[in-house]
């Protein structure tokens, strides 16, 4: 019996950690592949969760978060003061960190501060560029865990940043506002239908709802838009709302507990909102991040099939691969038909995603292949790929001498002296080889 468990167990792990990425759409039917896509994601989200180092992410986030909420409110409440909705926004950060009673105190104490300050003249000049510098130091660190969980190295320009971040802060107020007379709106309209029994049961329902709802939807847009690459609704809308039901769990189990902080409060007094604040911060910053691990890994997991194999692949099948797509690429160009993106020449060729990238990168670094319109990486379509010379001159002992050649040689070994001969009989047998490839053109594979 426990060796069957062990068994059991072991194929199990086998099949979680490496079957289950060998499996391809036509092996399994729509609703098995479906699943096993879904295993999928969950798996690499955790896996990612753990590498990428997220709760030390958010702990970073979380000290910026202490540094710039102050600024940030100010800002917040300054729109909504200008627009006469300064009560509902005050309402709206109380509901938000509901719970946190004394240090939402402090803080909007520490805000109105500011403000009245701001209006004094004080801080005209150095205040204004601190509070500048607060707000982007703390949205650009966002960006840039959003960018390092995307894999993104291009991070957006400093008057991208400017603009698209103050865009959100001119709207954020707004958006709160909304919410908070939605909710208004449907509680007053509950009291409407009480005496019906079906519709009280029904609206009660979508009251309860509208924060999970919100939430979700905020969540969401934080995953589109944060991040400097594209990101599809399709992928970010589920984590998004399970990022959006995470927090309003944290929500509810965190004013629930409060009773059992009791003697925490007792010895530290009103210092213990300090320490509560900070990990209720911490903790939100987690969700968050990890809503973007399951966003990235729900549109990109196909990216780590066969992961075990493109490790681990050998020298010959790297060259095989290498003269496949350089002929698929020359082919297209040759016949003048639409050029390959790297997902289309992985789906129509079924290549291992993640294998094609690698490939390609490797083929524009030795200036093989030209990338079109790169820069649209962050915001559009999937760049193409292009011979970056004439495909009459493109043989496949081209490809393979400067695959041979890639890389530094300038190492202390005497090729020349000591070792000569070893390194001429390695120069002669290549010559042989690539002599009778140099008629072959990769466009006539």
């Amino acid at each position: 019996m426990r060796l069957r468990i062990k068994t059991k167990v072991r194929l199990l792990k086998r099949f979680l950690t490496r079957d289950i990425w060998r499996v391809t759409e036509d092996e399994v039917s729509r609703m098995k592949y479906l699943m096993y896509n879904t295993t999928k994601v969950l798996l690499l989200s955790v896996q990612r969760f753990s590498d990428d180092r997220i709760v030390n992410k958010a702990s970073a986030l979380t000290y910026n978060t202490l540094l710039s909420i102050v600024p940030i409110l100010a800002i917040l409440f300054a729109v909504a003061r200008g627009l006469g909705f300064a009560d509902i926004m005050e309402e709206q950060v109380r509901r938000g960190m509901e719970g946190q009673t004394v240090a939402v105190d402090i803080i909007i104490q520490l805000t109105n501060s500011y403000l009245q300050h701001a209006q004094s003249g004080i801080f005209i000049g150095i205040g204004l560029i601190v509070l500048l510098w607060a707000v982007l130091t703390l949205t650009s660190n966002i960006e840039k865990a959003f960018n390092q969980i995307w894999q993104v190295k291009k991070q957006r320009t400093p008057f991208r940043k400017i603009t698209d971040y103050f865009s959100i802060f001119l709207l954020l107020p707004i958006v709160l506002v909304v919410s908070g007379g939605l909710s208004i709106f449907m509680t007053t309209a509950l009291k409407d239908v009480e005496g019906y029994l079906i519709l009280s049961s029904f609206a009660k329902f979508l009251v309860r709802s509208v924060p999970f709802i919100f939430t979700g939807f905020m969540f969401t847009g934080l995953y589109i838009f944060m991040p400097n690459t594209r990101v599809r609704f399709k992928n970010a809308i589920v984590p998004g709302f399970i990022a959006g039901a995470a927090f309003q769990v944290l929500q509810y189990f965190y004013i629930n507990s409060q009773i059992w902080v009791s003697n925490y409060n007792a010895i530290y007094g009103s210092f213990a909102a300090i320490p509560m604040f900070l990990l209720w911060t911490q903790i939100s910053w987690s969700i968050c991040l990890f809503g973007a691990e399951l966003s990235y890994c729900n549109q990109n997991f196909e990216n780590y099939n066969f992961a075990n194999e493109t490790r681990n692949i050998s020298r010959r099948y790297h060259d095989f691969l290498c003269i496949l797509i350089m002929s698929f690429i020359c082919k297209r160009f040759a016949q003048g038909e639409r050029p390959y993106t790297a997902m289309s020449l992985s789906q129509f060729h079924h290549i291992p995603i993640r294998m094609t990238r690698q490939i390609i990168y490797e083929l524009v670094d030795l200036r093989l292949l030209y990338e079109c319109n790169p820069d649209v990486d962050s915001k559009g379509d999937m760049p193409f790929y292009l011979p970056s010379e004439d495909t009459e001159n493109l043989s496949v002992a081209t490809l393979l001498t400067r695959l041979d050649s890639a890389g530094s040689e300038n190492f202390k070994i005497e090729k020349n002296d000591m070792y000569g001969t070893a390194w001429k009989t390695l120069e002669s047998a290549r010559d042989d080889y690539y002599k009778n490839l140099s008629h072959v053109l990769l466009k006539d594979l």
